[in-house]
């Protein structure tokens, strides 16, 4: 799997890696969140599905969503832009205003940026959060015995895309969910308010089972999740169903719905509401093997290593 073998490199080269693996890191001496994340025409988007104010939009949100895993406020971000020649000053002008119009509803200010030519649209954001609480998550931080929550509808954002890519119909709301996600600020800051110590708060933008599989290796533990007990959309349930298609698949593996995974002790899960924060498992022993047991009924499916290598993601398969 290059992408892993990729980041095992980076990780060996650099003298100091201390402040990788998460998906935003903690500069302590400033006291900040930053995070990063690109979008390429063609891999992470169509301009034939999108247009360029809802790509200025996402290209914001799923750094928001970043933060948001944080627990940090989000403060600034830099935009850059790597255009063909033949772009029109009308996309510029649409791409920002999408930008604009989500930075002022999340009180973000944008600090600058790049702009550069290329064969295909890139664009790339970083964004910093300023840290406000006296404590941090990491995926690292899952303990036995706690309660696996999260927050959003899964599946909705890869059922909009496969709809979009195989030109089928699919409710509004599968659609949007794809190309205009909204980051769980609104959440992360309920939660900020009543933590005690240092949780596990992961955006999903990879995936569920995914982002489960990376907090179990980080953690050095196992979970168990209820595949059934995980929030869906009707629309998502009736789009399988009338295309032949399991919809708990969409649920499993499909990425970029950017809701939250939680790992936290039942004593403040019991301060949250359930029906925003949903108990969807728990953390099981400390492995040295790690593994996702997924329960769906009767049946049972354990997410080892060699599974999610299969099924997770690939950017360079």
């Amino acid at each position: 799997m290059k992408e892993l073998d990729f980041l095992k490199i980076i990780t060996d080269v650099l003298d100091d890696n201390s402040l990788l693996g998460d998906d935003c890191a903690y500069l302590s001496d400033l006291d900040i969140f930053i995070t990063q994340d690109t979008l390429v025409e063609d891999v992470h988007f169509s301009l034939y599905t999108t247009s360029p104010y809802l790509l200025g939009r996402k290209s914001v949100a799923v750094n928001l969503s970043d933060i948001a895993s944080s627990l940090s406020m989000p403060k600034y971000i830099t935009v850059s832009v790597s255009l063909p020649a033949s772009i029109e000053n009308s996309f510029v002008s649409e791409f920002y205003r999408g930008v604009n119009e989500i930075c002022s509803e999340y009180g973000v200010k944008v600090a600058g940026g790049d702009i550069t030519g290329a064969d295909k649209v890139m664009i790339s954001v970083c964004a910093i959060g300023k840290k406000k609480i006296n404590y941090i998550s990491s995926r690292s931080f899952a303990k036995k015995g706690d309660i696996v929550a999260v927050v959003g509808r899964h599946g909705s954002s890869a059922a909009g895309l496969y709809a979009l890519s195989n030109f089928l119909y699919a409710d509004e709301e599968l659609i949007n969910s794809h190309i205009n996600p909204k980051p769980c600020l609104n959440q992360s800051y309920k939660l900020s308010k009543i933590i005690d110590e240092n949780i596990v708060v992961m955006d999903s933008s990879d995936g569920l089972i995914d982002s489960l599989y990376k907090i179990a290796s980080a953690s050095r533990h196992s979970l168990e999740i209820d595949i059934n007990k995980v929030p869906v959309s009707e629309k998502l349930i009736e789009f399988s169903s009338q295309n032949n298609l399991d919809y708990k698949d969409f649920v499993k593996w499909g990425g970029e719905d950017y809701g939250l995974i939680i790992c936290l002790p039942d004593k403040l899960y019991s301060l949250l509401n359930p029906d925003e924060f949903v108990a969807v498992g728990k953390v099981l022993n400390k492995d040295i093997s790690p593994c996702v047991v997924v329960k769906d009924g009767s049946r049972t499916e354990n997410i080892t290593e060699n599974v999610f290598f299969e099924k997770s993601y690939n950017h360079f398969s």
